[in-house]
C-alpha cells in the first residue's frame, strides 16, 4: 500500500504525468491520496468526471472491489460533481446514500459521473452513479454542507 504524504495545498492539483495527466486531484487529502488516488477532470460538455484504475489493493478477500473503496470514490465524485458550487468553501459529507449494482475486479477504469440536484446556500444535493469499463456497479446520492471559506 502506498504511503504517499498529502500535500499542504487545498485547491485542485493537475496531474502532470502517468494514464492521469491532464486529470485533477487533491493530493492534500492524505485518506483519498492512500485509498485511490481519484482523479477528476471536466468532459467536453463542462460536467465532472472522476476516474481511477482498479488496482489490487482496491479489491476485497474475495478478488472484488471493496465497498468501502467504491464508498469513499462516491465520497470523493461529490465533491467534484459540486466542485464548481463549492468554489473556495470548506464543506463535509451530511449524508451519503448508496447502491451496489454488481462487482468490480482489477484492472478495470472506474468512473463516477453524476449531477448537482439543488444548491442553494449552504447545502448541495448530489447524486452519481459509477461504472466499471462502462457497467454500472454503484449509485449514490449526497447531500454536502459548507462549512467555512478557505483562507
Amino acid at each position: 500500500m502506498s504511503e504517499e504524504k498529502a500535500q499542504t495545498s487545498h485547491g485542485p492539483i493537475e496531474v502532470t504525468e502517468g494514464e492521469f495527466a491532464g486529470w485533477m486531484n487533491w493530493p492534500h487529502d492524505a485518506f483519498e491520496t492512500r485509498a485511490g488516488p481519484f482523479y477528476f477532470r471536466n468532459d467536453e460538455n463542462g460536467q465532472a468526471v472522476c476516474a481511477f484504475r482498479a488496482e489490487q489493493k482496491h479489491m476485497n478477500g474475495g478478488g472484488f472491489m471493496h465497498g468501502g473503496c467504491l464508498m469513499t470514490f462516491a465520497d470523493f465524485a461529490l465533491f467534484s460533481i459540486a466542485h464548481n458550487e463549492l468554489r473556495d468553501n470548506f464543506a463535509v459529507t451530511l449524508s451519503m446514500t448508496s447502491e451496489f449494482l454488481d462487482p468490480s475486479r482489477v484492472g478495470q477504469w472506474m468512473e463516477a459521473r453524476g449531477e448537482v440536484v439543488r444548491a442553494g446556500g449552504k447545502t448541495i444535493f448530489v447524486r452519481g452513479t459509477i461504472t466499471a469499463d462502462g457497467k454500472p456497479v454503484f449509485t449514490f446520492t449526497g447531500i454536502i454542507r459548507k462549512v467555512g471559506k478557505r483562507s
